[in-house]
């Protein structure tokens, strides 16, 4: 009888993490904290400026305080997250508007499309991941008018 109730309590356990796999596998990254504290254990030297997650969860691009970007996807039980370096990224705006195509350069197993809520998160993302966010005082003079810009 003991026996028994020991491999019910055993079934009843694997049911449990079973279930609870499934369902944070379907939630991907709706909870913008998770993201935050794994792509800080990744990246600890990191300091994240905003985040954005795909309208599906499955991703979120990450801003980081010296102007970089970072992705971090949702595979399966494991996050993987990728710093995105300069010059390493090809971006293609999708048909719909909300969304993009990525070719990482440098980490090919990221490639992918990405969907958003809005088409002006997407462009935003596309931004960063272009590296367009730069300070005035960083940009290069234009050589004709002798102006930043």
């Amino acid at each position: 009888m003991v026996t028994w109730g020991i491999v019910f309590a055993l079934i009843l356990a694997l049911a449990y993490f079973s279930s609870r796999m499934v369902r944070q596998e379907e939630e991907g990254f709706q909870d913008a904290g998770l993201a935050i504290l794994e792509f800080g254990r990744a990246f600890p030297q990191e300091a994240i400026r905003s985040l954005h997650a795909t309208a599906d969860g499955k991703a979120v691009f990450v801003r980081l305080h010296d102007n970089k970007a970072g992705v971090m996807r949702s595979l399966r039980n494991h996050f993987a997250c990728h710093l995105i370096e300069p010059g390493t990224v090809r971006v293609r705006e999708l048909p719909t508007g909300k969304g993009f195509a990525v070719e990482f350069l440098n980490a090919p197993s990221h490639n992918g499309e990405f969907t958003f809520v809005s088409p002006a998160i997407a462009a935003e993302v596309s931004l960063w991941l272009l590296g367009n966010y730069v300070a005035p005082a960083e940009r290069a003079p234009d050589a004709v008018s002798g102006t930043t810009g």
